[in-house]
């Protein structure tokens, strides 16, 4: 059993793999009374975890706070009711324990496969006044040391009520003794770490872009000061949303901390009818003992096993070739194929035909909507184009952007109330694209039937899902105006069943995610999209803080990584194409320039990365992460790859600066097995995992900049 309820005390203890979540209702409200390492459950917690009864609504820890009735710190939600009022008071009604973890009504979620795998609780508080309900809904792994929680409110009273703020998970820590742990950036340098301390006040992220954006991804985790990625205490919430989203650390005049994430209350209400119910997206939170290395392990088992789902879930993902930086708008059926024979000749197995194949698209400002071959490109059509590539013995992938829409394309001239956008305002062009309105049907009727004729003539086996633009003038002529502040989530709503109709009619394709690359990477883009395109930055040095950063949350199994030429088209950058190939080995590999310009070492050089990631994928998108060196702490970086059986292991090293006279240095390993003994590939070295871990490896001499290695091991068999 993952859930304990002792109900003399009215407490509730979730127990995960190594977690315990505590929480007991005083005076009808849910207090929250422990968050930490896993607890053993007997009658001695009911003694010494007991709230007092007599404490103020302002210094009560709770599970799902609200304003207005004594608490002055920012609340997980608020309603406002048909006379104009904001007050609710929400109290503990009933609760019920299941088995299993119910799906949430039109939201990503992790899932189980079967009941024994979680349980959970849902707990019912009551406004007497409104008629308000709302349930909190906790779900408690047995295989994962995580919690999710989400909210569903219920409206039984009578006349609406309308949501003006509704977080997914909210949390009383007793102290304020963090720093706020985040990933920050902007497109082509996303997820960079962010580390700084908390104090009185609110430490906030979000997003108000439509997207779940390359600025701010939505996870944010309190750590403790001396904690590194191998020790001390972090807790981390991370959101399976791809919409507006808020996390907060609200610092109070006592020094305890709220911590909380969820939809952005920003240009946001809901309105609710009599009757009517609203679910939030879903919240995981994650309590390691073992530093941020062990909150990012447990979040990759997670989301690799229970949130991606689908044929691919658990297949080595094949190394693949795009066109776009090879040949960008300008190409033919002849050049396409040509990088497709070379890609066959080097053991590539995927190709990928990026912008350029639809409509009338010589550039980027017209066609999006128009998903018809550009015949003077393709004569002989996309089906044709795809035959040739997998007679060559490749896949055939295909790039489209669904979600946008060009003012000059035939789609907009016959529709152009199919945006967002507000009557008689100026309609904001970004990319000369403007956004199509999800949040009606008949959009998406049109889109599933669009990409369905063509995933259904053309033997697509993989497709690159772009979204190049955030949104503006956020508005439909589908709703009536109090409904206007809906459209944001109801366009993410809209997109999610976009989503389920075609991978559901589609199994065996393999869905990239892609939002200017990395402006939309996150959990509940996984649940539909197997993988996401990392960046559009390319440049392998550049690459190692975003592979990094990214890693924080995120299983490499959904990190897409591509070689690319050099100079490097983002930053001008030449780097050695062993560097590229290690960095880009460390992900979803690929290549992204024109594969016929390799000389016959370079051609060479490629068949052994694409030898060797065939020979180590399975390792690296299937095993443990563990991140050794840190590159926004350094000139270093590494990070190593563990078999979940510990018998094997591979590290990469990557220097970025050459140093004159440098001593010698070693890379301590982490993850092995400390009796096991390890046999070097390519080398008669046999160490113990304990000499491994504690001495370490000695990194050879490298020569010049931006210079990487990589070590392989084996356990020796007796």
């Amino acid at each position: 059993m993952t859930i304990h309820y002792i109900e003399e005390k009215q407490l509730f203890h979730l127990q995960a793999v190594d977690t315990s979540y505590i929480f007991q209702i005083v005076n009808g409200y849910p207090v929250h009374l422990y968050w930490g390492r896993k607890l053993t459950h007997d009658s001695s917690l009911s003694r010494f975890l007991d709230y007092p009864k007599q404490a103020w609504i302002d210094r009560l820890p709770q599970e799902y706070p609200q304003y207005g009735s004594g608490d002055f710190r920012h609340p997980a939600y608020q309603v406002q009711l048909e006379d104009g009022s904001r007050i609710t008071e929400l109290v503990y009604q009933s609760h019920r324990i299941l088995n299993g973890k119910p799906r949430l009504q039109g939201l990503p979620a992790v899932y189980t496969e079967s009941d024994e795998e979680a349980q959970t609780l849902e707990l019912v508080l009551k406004d007497p006044y409104s008629g308000l309900a709302v349930i909190l809904l906790y779900s408690v792994f047995r295989d994962h040391n995580a919690i999710t929680r989400s909210v569903r409110f219920v409206h039984d009273g009578k006349g609406a009520v309308r949501i003006l703020r509704a977080l997914s998970a909210s949390v009383d820590l007793f102290d304020s003794d963090y720093e706020a742990l985040y990933l920050a950036g902007a497109w082509t340098r996303e997820c960079h770490i962010q580390r700084r301390r908390i104090g009185p006040g609110t430490t906030r992220i979000e997003s108000r872009r439509g997207a779940s954006s390359h600025q701010l991804n939505p996870f944010m985790a309190l750590v403790r000061p001396n904690a590194d990625e191998e020790h001390g205490e972090v807790y981390g919430l991370s959101l399976v949303y791809s919409g507006n989203y808020s996390a907060e650390a609200e610092v109070d005049q006592y020094g305890s901390t709220r911590f909380s994430i969820g939809l952005n209350a920003f240009d946001f209400s809901w309105k609710l009818d009599p009757g009517d119910s609203f679910e939030t997206p879903e919240a995981v939170m994650v309590y390691s003992g073992e530093g941020i290395g062990g909150m990012s392990r447990t979040l990759h088992r997670l989301y690799r096993t229970r949130l991606v789902r689908g044929v691919h879930r658990d297949r080595e993902r094949p190394i693949l070739v795009n066109n776009w930086e090879a040949t960008y708008f300008n190409f033919n059926a002849e050049k396409i194929e040509s990088i497709a024979k070379a890609g066959a000749e080097l053991g590539i197995e995927l190709f990928v035909l990026d912008d350029g194949w639809f409509g009338k698209r010589n550039d980027d400002t017209t066609s999006l909507g128009d998903w018809v071959v550009d015949r003077n490109k393709l004569p002989n059509g996309l089906t044709d184009l795809a035959e040739r590539v997998n007679r060559l013995g490749l896949q055939f992938g295909l790039w489209v952007e669904p979600e946008m829409v060009s003012p000059d394309s035939d789609l907009y001239r016959r529709n152009p109330d199919w945006c967002l956008h507000v009557e008689g305002r100026r309609r904001t062009e970004a990319r000369t694209q403007l956004v199509l309105d999800l949040s009606r049907q008949e959009v998406r009727d049109y889109l599933f039937e669009a990409l369905s004729e063509i995933f259904s003539t053309v033997p697509v086996s993989y497709v690159k899902w772009d979204m190049n633009r955030n949104m503006t003038e956020i508005g439909s002529v589908d709703y009536p105006a109090e409904r206007q502040p809906e459209i944001a989530h109801r366009y993410m709503l809209g997109l999610y069943e976009l989503l389920e109709r075609l991978t559901g009619r589609f199994p065996h394709i393999l869905f990239e995610g892609c939002s200017s690359g990395g402006g939309r990477f996150d959990p509940g883009m996984l649940y539909y999209m197997p993988q996401t395109w990392t960046s559009d930055n390319t440049d392998a040095i550049e690459r190692l803080k975003i592979q990094y950063g990214t890693s924080i949350v995120y299983p490499i199994s959904t990190i897409g990584a591509h070689i690319s030429a050099v100079p490097n088209h983002q930053v001008g950058r030449i780097t050695p194409l062993t560097t590229r190939g290690d960095v880009a080995m460390s992900g979803n590999f690929g290549y992204e320039l024109d594969l016929t310009r390799f000389t016959d070492d370079e051609k060479e050089t490629v068949k052994q990365q694409v030898n060797l990631y065939k020979e180590i994928r399975s390792l690296v998108q299937q095993g443990d992460l563990y991140r050794l060196k840190n590159p926004f702490q350094g000139n270093e970086t590494a990070w190593m790859f563990v078999s979940e059986d510990q018998t094997e292991a591979l590290v990469f090293y990557f220097r970025v600066l050459a140093e004159p006279n440098a001593s010698h240095k070693r890379l301590r390993l982490k993850g092995l097995h400390p009796d096991y003994q390890y046999a070097m590939m390519d080398s008669e070295l046999i160490l113990t995992g304990d000499s491994l871990m504690n001495f370490g490896l000695t990194v050879p001499h490298l020569h010049g900049d931006f210079t990487s290695t990589w070590f392989r091991l084996k356990q020796k068999q007796a």
